[in-house]
């Protein structure tokens, strides 16, 4: 029976190739690329006053016209830099939260947290400053258990000794003509 129905099965030619359309495919691959490189380009914004992100593709041998191949790899190295920058982003936000978790909590009970220092930068907020659980009285304040959180004012001075820098900006075109005058 078996053998009967293999014989009166009608043979199926393979199916013909189809031509590749490789600017349909090109066109694809560089949408691709550029929604990738937008993305990145976004998360390189999100955390860049603080935290400086990699997000350098590097160079594919000169300018050339790259074949579907090194499009392909292009595409698929942006897709890895993207993902390492999210988790770097992810990573960040998470250390903040702890931070601003651990300033709420010194701020709620200070003499718990005796001496801890929190830096601004940590927090995600611009400034030298640092957030610190102080004695509220000095000696006196540290034996009767009065601890204050305090924000310090700000950047250390210069060192002694050093001198004042001297900037030139393009914005102050006179300062420029009175430095280099004699």
């Amino acid at each position: 029976m078996v053998l009967l129905a293999d014989h009166l099965a009608a043979p199926v030619a393979p199916a013909p190739e189809r031509p590749v359309d490789e600017g349909a495919a090109r066109r694809s691959l560089r949408g691709q690329i550029a929604r990738l490189e937008r993305r990145l380009a976004d998360a390189l914004v999100t955390g860049f006053p603080t935290e400086a992100l990699a997000v350098a593709v590097p160079g594919r041998g000169g300018p050339r016209l790259l074949d579907l191949g090194e499009l392909e790899a292009l595409r698929d190295d942006l897709a890895a830099r993207l993902h390492d920058a999210h988790a770097a982003l992810t990573e960040i936000a998470e250390r903040r939260r702890r931070a601003r978790l651990l300033l709420e909590s010194m701020y709620i009970e200070p003499g718990r947290h005796r001496f801890v220092r929190l830096p601004r930068a940590e927090l995600g907020l611009p400034g030298c400053g640092v957030y610190a659980v102080r004695p509220r009285v000095g000696l006196v304040g540290m034996l009767m258990g009065w601890w204050q959180v305090k924000l310090s004012s700000g950047c250390p001075l210069a060192g002694r000794g050093e001198p004042a820098t001297r900037r030139i900006t393009l914005w102050q075109p006179w300062a420029v003509a009175a430095a280099s005058a004699p």
